[in-house]
């Protein structure tokens, strides 16, 4: 495990880390003469070279391409001469109250180019971890956040040219310029730089002094610059990395040449003169001066466009001082020239008038008619006709406004519907919804193009009588709007070739829904007015109108609680037209019956009559962990449906995998198998793809994303509890698979989607991005008011898991092992084999490093760390704790190690050893609000009794008592007075072995369960030899691949 930290020494971004001080490496002796002044101690977690390489290595960062390592001075907290670890996960936090000192450490640290650096402060965007055991440090993460912001400047062109003058000579650099909500937001990230930012030092003489500040606003420039020069971003063409060696530096005609030249270099650096050089950077600066003064004032210049009152009169842009604190306070540019003023201007060292010039002169560099203006004595605006108002809404407004003016513009302008588009109108003559039959989205519907600008249709003689004007604003009934020569000749020529036209039906939803590529003609696209069943439809997607709410199938054995029906008839509905669809719902809603009993639905409905030639079977993908209970569950709800289980060494294949497959309504298969096996899946032609757990495909270069998306199906559903809304990055893959080509290609999701709402926060792609996917994902949180008053107070679900190959051998071994010691074994002897056997059963089941007792690795081995793993990925991933019990301490710190390296962050660990004072500081901690830890490890015997952990609304029984009574003791210390959420226990048994059938035996006894079992395991050893053989039998079921 390391912990990932980023600081700035000497203005270069350095990498180093921290490790557990146990796995990391010992501080190498000291060789050689003694120095002068020693350097501090190596910090007792440094990770070391290895460790960073290592480290960058997993994140997929090319580690060679880094700056050689060298140890750096981290002024880090210190309790009574021990660092305090930047997390738990480090070290044992110091006790509350205890007192801290900055002290000089040694760390290894090495530099990060600009180019790794942005790539490793991407991937850390929003993360807690980068691969398992690699977790991103507060300070890493906060590195993050200010690239963002700078990337934010970049994508809103907020920087300007200059020079600057270093150590090594004069250098052209972008430099970022912050205004208005820019300004506040450096403030706040100001005031929330972490220490560690701050910690590294080429001194151990005293702490850094660097004001954070300067250290934000360097960071935020340097990144800016490199930015603006990135070819991928900028440039036209590729931009060539430097001079060769032994090239002359190009000859060029003045300074201002070779500033131009020096920003589109790599390096920015500029050759000369030096006296030259210091001139050219003061003049730079000296026209720089005046976005300092706009920065700073209580007033900013602003333009106003106003409209003509009458048709013979002109345009005018007057000028307006705009108050920085009350955008709403407007005065005149006239009054701010007169010789009293208003007294609201004559604050404290504001000149309003030199200001006012300052301002000006700066705007008439943007737009030479302010320029003109300057001539009279008290300028306060300009006239201008059509076209120069058309050029003012187009060009100038948004240079200035970028520049830190003021701009407003007409109402009319600045909402949507002022700009010549074209509007698909759908007319469908087909019956309702209601009463129709067989349609589909592949049907071909009439659709009549219109033409419409600023939101009124237009007929042909009227767009003529437009072509004629040749003007860009006109007056159409009355309202002002923008045309183009261009924008009307394609619009004359689209009516020409094609005023209607049949397309199917889904080209009219994706038109409808926005999605890029809809409108024919090339013409801007407003949206789509349909008739019929095709408006029905539209308006059902969007939430206008509701579907039809159906009820359960005939089959279907259980109650559908009301949410889960909604759910369940919105499967439907979108399953009717082909659409695929996302239930997001949060876990324990039971996204798996709501799926189940829509392919219950679709089974009956094709099982009448010569239909039940159409029946075609459902492929059901999801992890190997969960195999297991999707046929507990498809045996529970769905008793009548054929299933066949895809899985295991003695799965078929070939020819005859297709010929059982087709007597089945549903096949369940592993993520493992669906790349796999692709020869034989997509010989079968199914009648649903249903992918669970589907983040799994949520990279779309991997092998079974891809394989996912080429089966052919009906429809498709994937079923996810984790907010796919959260992760722009993973959602073309999940909606690709689901609706191919709604989001466009790959590329196309990255250019319109992803950098925009990443790097720029753009609410506009967001709005619709969220437009476009939103008809499709149906997500249902506990908390929902309508979702809580349906769910019990406590909800108990088994969770059946798979055992790996490793540990199905070991499992065969201890089995086979009992048996023989219970031959001819009698009395007490007989009791202890029974009861060893059921230890060691359990230990297998629940992880192969538990049993062999030698400290092996952890990951990839067991069925039930693998599921546990998952759902807690869930519970975590929308804010909620959890409580995991296991009756034995050494799993329990197996699972400690596990999961912080997969989640990054601290899991409490109460067992038996723990002192009382400990103990009591853990349910102080995971109790408490905020940042507390959020997974609490517990011994069943330690932790099930006496203590209030109401701040759960999770409980895992990773390992069974097999006495109801200690588990309900167990599950009770969250679910207790004090607790004010609903809580889900979560039992864990492993299908096929001893543990289904024991909780078999007692779910069959439930009504006398403690009185049978109320000693434990003790009852078991009174089973015959037979009856324990077939307990402990390994049924074919149980072995994952």
């Amino acid at each position: 495990m390391i912990v990932l930290h980023a600081g700035i020494c000497d203005g270069r971004l350095l990498l180093w880390g921290e490790t557990p001080a146990q796995s990391g490496a010992a501080p190498p002796g000291r060789r050689g003469r003694r120095p002068k002044v020693p350097r501090p101690e190596r910090l007792p977690f440094d990770a070391g070279t290895e460790g960073l390489r290592a480290a960058l290595e997993q994140v997929g960062i090319e580690a060679r391409a880094t700056e050689r390592p060298s140890p750096v001075t981290a002024w880090l907290p210190t309790f009574q001469g021990r660092p305090a670890g930047s997390s738990p996960l480090i070290a044992e936090p110091p006790e509350p109250g205890a007192e801290a000192a900055l002290m000089p450490w040694t760390v290894t640290a090495l530099g990060l180019p600009r180019p790794q650096a942005i790539e490793l402060l991407c991937a850390c965007a929003g993360r807690q971890t980068l691969a398992p055991g690699v977790i991103v440090g507060k300070d890493l993460a906060f590195w993050a956040t200010a690239l963002q912001f700078a990337g934010t400047l970049v994508a809103r062109q907020q920087f300007l040219p200059g020079v600057i003058e270093g150590e090594d000579g004069y250098r052209a650099r972008w430099q970022p310029v912050f205004s208005g909500p820019e300004v506040d937001r450096l403030a706040t990230l100001v005031r929330a730089v972490p220490h560690a930012c701050r910690a590294l030092s080429a001194s151990a003489d005293a702490p850094p002094e660097t004001p954070a500040a300067s250290l934000l606003s360097d960071f935020v420039a340097g990144m800016v610059d490199h930015l603006v020069r990135t070819p991928v971003l900028t440039a036209p063409e590729p931009l060539r990395r430097g001079r060769p060696r032994g090239k002359k530096a190009p000859a060029f005609a003045s300074l201002h040449d070779q500033w131009m030249h020096a920003l589109r270099s790599p390096d920015g650096r500029m050759e000369g003169d030096g006296e030259a050089l210091a001139q050219f950077a003061a003049q730079t600066l000296e026209w720089q001066r005046p976005i300092s003064v706009w920065t700073s004032a209580p007033f900013r210049l602003c333009f106003r466009l106003e409209e003509p009152e009458g048709d013979g009169d002109a345009w005018r842009v007057r000028y307006l001082l705009q108050a920085a604190n009350d955008p709403s306070l407007l005065i005149p540019a006239e009054e701010a020239w007169g010789v009293r003023g208003r007294s609201v201007l004559k604050r404290a060292g504001f000149r309003a008038q030199e200001h006012l010039l300052l301002s000006l002169g700066q705007a008439s560099g943007i737009c030479p008619r302010i320029e003109a203006s300057l001539k009279a004595s008290a300028p306060g605006g300009y006239a201008l006709d059509a076209d120069g108002a058309h050029e003012f809404l187009t060009e100038k407004a948004q240079a200035l406004e970028q520049t830190g003016f003021g701009v407003m513009l007409p109402a009319w302008w600045t909402r949507k519907g002022t700009k010549l588009r074209l509007t698909a109108r759908a007319s469908v003559k087909a019956p309702a919804m209601s009463a129709g039959g067989g349609l589909s989205l592949d049907q071909v519907v009439q659709v009549d193009w219109e033409i419409a600008l600023g939101g009124e249709r237009l007929s042909l003689e009227e767009l003529r009588a437009l072509a004629r004007l040749k003007s860009s604003l006109v007056r159409v009934r009355g309202q002002w709007v923008q045309v183009s020569a261009e924008e009307i000749q394609a619009a004359l020529d689209f009516w020409r070739r094609k005023a209607a036209g049949q397309v199917p039906a889904h080209e009219v939803v994706r038109m409808a829904l926005g999605a890029e590529g809809g409108t024919p003609g090339g013409i801007a696209f407003e949206g789509v007015r349909a008739t019929g069943w095709v408006a029905d439809l539209l308006e059902q997607l969007d939430g206008r109108a509701s579907f039809e709410e159906i009820s359960a199938p005939e089959g279907f054995q259980g109650t559908l609680r009301p949410y889960q029906a909604r759910g369940y008839s919105w499967l439907n509905f979108l399953r009717r037209w082909g659409l695929g669809a996302c239930l997001a719902d949060d876990m324990g809603l039971g996204k798996t019956i709501q799926a189940l009993a829509l392919i219950q639905r679709d089974w009956e409905a094709n099982g009448n009559g010569l239909s039940i030639r159409r029946r075609r079977p459902v492929l059901l993908v999801c992890p190997t962990s969960v195999v297991g209970n999707w046929q507990k569950e498809a045996a529970r709800f769905t008793p009548g449906l054929p299933v066949l289980v895809h899985h295991g060494i003695t799965r078929a294949k070939g020819p005859s995998f297709k010929k059982e497959a087709q007597k089945q309504a549903i096949v369940i298969s592993s993520y493992a198998l669906l790349h796999r096996d692709f020869d034989i899946l997509k010989e079968v032609a199914w009648s649903g793809v249903i992918l669970d757990e589907a983040q799994n495909v949520k990279n779309p270069e991997t092998k079974q994303a891809k394989a996912a998306r080429a089966l052919r199906a009906d429809y498709r559903v994937a079923l996810t509890g984790t907010p796919v809304e959260n992760h722009v990055g993973d959602l073309w893959s999940l909606v690709e698979f689901l609706n191919p080509g709604l989001l466009g290609s790959r590329a196309e999701f990255k250019r319109t989607f992803f950098i925009p709402i990443q790097a720029g926060r753009d609410p506009e792609a967001m709005g619709r991005l969220k437009r476009l996917t939103g008809p499709f994902i149906l997500r249902r949180l506990k908390t929902d008011r309508s979702i809580i008053a349906d769910l019990p107070e406590k909800l108990e679900m088994k969770v059946y898991c798979t055992l790996t190959r490793e540990q199905a051998s070991l499992y065969a071994a201890v089995t086979e092992e009992a048996v023989r010691a219970l031959e001819g074994a009698e009395g007490i002897q007989r009791r202890g084999v029974v009861l060893a056997t059921l230890s060691k059963l359990k230990q297998v089941c629940n992880h192969p490093a538990q049993f062999l007792g030698d400290n092996s690795a952890i990951p990839g081995r067991s069925g039930k760390l693998a599921r546990l793993t998952e759902m807690l990925e869930e519970v975590l991933g929308v804010g909620d704790r959890a409580l995991v019990f296991s009756q034995f301490a050494e799993m329990g710190e197996i699972l400690r190690r596990h999961l912080q390296e997969m989640f990054g962050q601290e899991a409490l660990f109460l067992h038996g050893a723990v002192p009382k004072r400990r103990r009591d500081r853990m349910v102080e901690r995971f109790q408490a609000d905020g940042d507390g830890p959020r997974i609490f490890l517990l011994s069943l015997k330690a932790g099930g009794t006496g203590l209030n952990l109401t701040r759960a609304n999770h409980v895992f029984h990773f390992d069974r008592w097999w006495n109801p009574a200690v588990e309900n003791q167990a599950t009770d210390r969250a679910f207790r007075i004090g607790q004010t959420r609903n809580v889900q226990v979560h039992k864990f048994l492993c299908a096929g072995t001893f543990e289904e059938r024991i909780d078999e035996m007692i779910e069959r006894k439930k009504e006398v369960a403690e009185k049978v079992v109320g000693t434990g395991e003790g009852w078991l050893t009174e089973l015959s030899t037979a009856e324990l053989k077939d307990l402990f039998a390994l049924r074919r079921e149980a072995v994952g691949e």
